[in-house]
């Protein structure tokens, strides 16, 4: 009998500052009309002095707990996915995993900065098909702010702090093509493309955390056909059409590669989901966040379509399908 790994709850969390465009516009060469016009940003969450990845993340890790009806000891694994961990190590996840009070399983950090979700939910479906977990909690979480130049005008206004998560059950579905639940996730990487979007910094190379450095049209260039191809792959390996897509949540990373990935798939608007403008690149949560927020709000329903893309540095890039 097959086991399929079914989303059992979602939940997200975003720090209580908000900042504004007009905000960033009086500590840099930058205005509100120019971030909207070039990115669909209007703010950002920016996390509070000692809140920390592990704070935002926990949050979101019981939101979903509770939304799914399950205990932290119900878990068998907690993969946490970001680019920002507290410390060198330990993982973030193991923090996470102490404050919820989880005594068993396992706890392990992924990395593949905005891929980062759709990597550590691939690694999830694989433990649950597998058979070496059956509830398995996902986590992106991420404090970007942390490591933005707030004086580099490209870079500091793309950027926010949040978490999200999803729990997910393996549950038997006796090889049924419509069963809910994760029907096949997409990865892909391309180290020669380091130079494009990295951190300078590092324990190994400088011994300091760096800042992000960015090479924006080379990244959009590769964005939109990197995770368009992506979602081809999916959608073949699963003998479905663009046309059978109920709802596309995208990496939130700039709304022109929104749009373009959109048009490509002839999405009507109305069904991508889209946080950009409130929440800003969050990175390895910002899917997460998305479908938290599509769900509470009623948009994504049970038995619907979904697929995620994300890219990242590296570059990364992957796909998932879920049927809900």
């Amino acid at each position: 009998m097959m086991k399929r790994s079914q989303v059992a709850g979602c939940g997200g969390y975003l720090p209580a500052r908000v900042m504004t465009n007009a905000e960033l516009a009086r500590t840099v060469d930058t205005s509100d009309e120019w971030i909207v016009q070039r990115t669909g940003i209007r703010e950002r969450r920016i996390a509070a002095e000692g809140e920390t990845t592990a704070d935002l993340g926990q949050h979101a890790a019981e939101v979903a707990l509770a939304k799914a009806g399950l205990s932290a000891n119900d878990l068998d694994l907690l993969i946490c996915a970001t680019a920002t961990p507290d410390e060198t190590f330990p993982a973030t996840a193991t923090m996470i995993q102490a404050r919820l009070g989880m005594t068993r399983g396992a706890a392990f950090d992924v990395q593949a900065v905005c891929s980062g979700f759709v990597y550590a939910l691939a690694v999830a479906d694989n433990f649950i098909k597998a058979g070496q977990a059956n509830r398995v909690l996902v986590i992106g979480a991420e404090t970007f702010s942390r490591i933005l130049d707030w004086n580099d005008r490209s870079t500091c206004v793309l950027f926010g702090d949040g978490a999200g998560a999803v729990a997910l059950e393996a549950k038997d579905v006796n090889g049924a093509a419509d069963a809910r639940g994760v029907l096949s996730t997409h990865l892909y990487s391309d180290g020669r493309h380091h130079d494009a979007l990295y951190v300078d910094g590092g324990p190994s190379s400088t011994q300091t955390v760096g800042h992000l450095r960015m090479q924006g049209r080379e990244v959009f260039r590769h964005a939109v056909t990197r995770m368009s191809e992506a979602i081809d792959d999916a959608l073949d390996a699963n003998d479905l059409t663009p046309g059978d897509i109920d709802w596309l949540v995208p990496h939130q990373a700039n709304m022109r590669i929104i749009d373009a990935i959109g048009r490509r798939l002839n999405m009507p608007q109305e069904r991508v989901v889209v946080t950009l403008d409130r929440h800003a690149n969050t990175s390895a949560a910002s899917i997460p966040l998305a479908l938290y927020e599509a769900v509470e709000d009623g948009r994504i329903t049970e038995g619907d379509l979904v697929v995620l893309e994300g890219m990242g540095g590296g570059f990364t890039w992957g796909s998932a399908v879920v049927r809900w």
